[in-house]
């Protein structure tokens, strides 16, 4: 009786450093009941390691090319070796650079089941990146997949298709759940008596922390605000807190690895993105009870209850201001909990991914 070959999949990313599509890609490994190895075209193990501690359960299924900047012909090469060697069945790139290096191997080395996310479109403004996308998806032909509606309607009004599917992303619900606020904020030594709001998300212009830390000046002295993360801006915002006289009152943490403690710890969560796709982290404070203030960009109209979390416009720090105060005071409608358990379950990502490689396969 002829056995099928088991099915071995690899997520292709740009790097492996803390952030939402890396987060994402762990748990798709993670709950895939297929084998999956993750190759990151740019760092080292021993750089990713250092800078984000979570992936060491996973070392063994890591693989680093060290890519310099630039396009780099022996990158492709490199992975047709690996997913030779691996017996790689199936390939799932994240964003353009991926895309163009793991889509041509993949395709070099005969493999059918080639899948791309889009994670966001407004990269797609750049005539060139427009260009280089059209010229991949048409050689390549992988499965096109958008990780938001919002994303799939302006990916599509950048590239004039309509072949672009929607899978939402998912957290994992068993992982973020709700606790001991006290306990968490002692762990972090955040203050008890506060309200506290929380941001997590990169230190880089696209996520808004600077919109945040001018709400936090608009709010009484009672509210603090813990951000979660680093990345270019941090020097800035410090500097911010500082020139606003906000220094007892803001609480930079850097990288969190342990993100449902995070989240436990908070009155009320808060992303002020300019940009966005489908932001994992407002799902995994919804998950945690937490209510939720977010920037309405992308797809994050996807990711919110709306009968317990608002939406507000970019750029206003006074709506997220006053958006935090009615959180902070009226008791929500539902608990946000039941929303992502119905909505964000990365389970449901799972088998909507697995599917999608087994009719491409």
């Amino acid at each position: 009786m002829k056995t099928s070959k088991p099915s071995v999949s690899a997520q292709v990313v740009q790097h492996l450093s803390p952030g939402g599509i890396e987060t994402l890609v762990l748990d798709l490994m993670r709950h895939s009941k297929h084998k999956t190895l993750v190759f990151s075209l740019e760092g080292t193990r021993e750089q990713a390691m250092e800078k984000w501690p979570v992936l060491k359960p996973f070392a063994d299924r890591l693989v680093f090319l060290n890519k310099q900047p630039g396009f780099q012909p022996r990158v492709i090469k490199a992975l047709i070796r690996l997913f030779s060697w691996h017996k790689i069945t199936s390939v799932h790139t994240h964003h353009i650079g991926p895309l163009l290096y793991g889509g041509l191997a993949s395709r070099f080395c005969g493999i059918k089941s080639l899948i791309h996310t889009e994670h966001d479109a407004w990269h797609l403004a750049d005539k060139k990146r427009r260009f280089l996308q059209k010229c991949l998806i048409s050689c390549l032909k992988p499965s096109w997949v958008a990780d938001a509606q919002a994303v799939a309607e302006k990916v599509s009004d950048y590239l004039k298709t309509s072949k672009v599917k929607v899978i939402t992303n998912g957290i994992d619900i068993d992982k973020f759940v709700p606790g001991d606020r006290l306990k968490a904020r002692r762990q972090f030594n955040l203050p008890a008596n506060v309200s506290l709001i929380g941001c997590a998300a990169r230190l880089e212009p696209v996520k808004g922390q600077d919109i945040l830390i001018k709400a936090l000046g608009c709010l009484p002295p009672c509210y603090h605000l813990a951000i979660a993360g680093d990345g270019s801006t941090k020097n800035a915002l410090k500097h911010q807190v500082r020139q606003a006289g906000l220094g007892a009152r803001v609480h930079f943490l850097g990288v969190v690895d342990d993100m449902p403690s995070f989240y436990q710890a908070l009155d009320v969560f808060c992303l002020p993105s300019r940009f966005e796709g489908m932001p994992l982290s407002p799902l995994e404070a919804q998950a945690c009870n937490i209510p939720s203030v977010i920037t309405n960009v992308g797809g994050s109209s996807e990711v919110v209850c709306q009968q317990s979390s608002v939406l507000v416009p970019p750029e206003k720090p006074f709506c997220i201001a006053e958006a935090i105060l009615n959180l902070s005071v009226v008791s929500y409608r539902q608990n946000p909990r039941a929303f992502v358990q119905q909505q964000g379950n990365i389970k449901d990502t799972v088998l909507a991914y697995d599917r999608l490689a087994s009719e491409s396969g």
